[in-house]
């Protein structure tokens, strides 16, 4: 209940962030309360599925900081989240790493794997709450 709870606040947190590391930070609490959900004790497929999914995660949401930081000391919008009118580098590595989290396509590569390994109530999250956040913030 707890983990579901912090779910949940990290969802909302990262949505109605007001800076992008505060949105990135909900994202992050968002990721590391779902890993003790998609533990099974009965399901040997679930350990490497949380890992499949902790792994892509982690190596979205550290690019995904990357490009935050060189965006934000490039144009000076320490606590702004502006609308990505026009294109550039960072904005478009922003983009593309939200998108590898929340597993849309081109970037679906470790969801089915992912998916063949939880439950049915962690497979409805998975699919359902865990992409309102990256998918609001795009």
């Amino acid at each position: 209940l707890l983990f579901i709870f912090t779910l949940m606040i990290g969802s909302i947190m990262s949505v109605s962030a007001n800076s992008w590391l505060g949105a990135w930070m909900g994202l992050e609490i968002n990721l590391l309360s779902f890993i003790p959900l998609m533990n099974n004790i009965n399901n040997l497929k679930s350990s490497e599925a949380s890992l499949k999914y902790f792994m892509t995660q982690a190596m979205a949401s550290s690019v995904l900081l990357f490009a935050i930081i060189m965006y934000m000391m490039k144009f000076n919008y320490l606590f702004q989240m502006e609308l990505m009118l026009n294109t550039n580098i960072f904005k478009m590595i922003i983009l593309l790493t939200l998108l590898l989290k929340s597993g849309t396509a081109p970037f679906h590569f470790w969801f089915p794997e992912v998916m063949e390994g939880l439950s049915w109530n962690n497979c409805l999250i998975l699919m359902t709450w865990q992409k309102l956040a990256p998918l609001m913030l795009i």
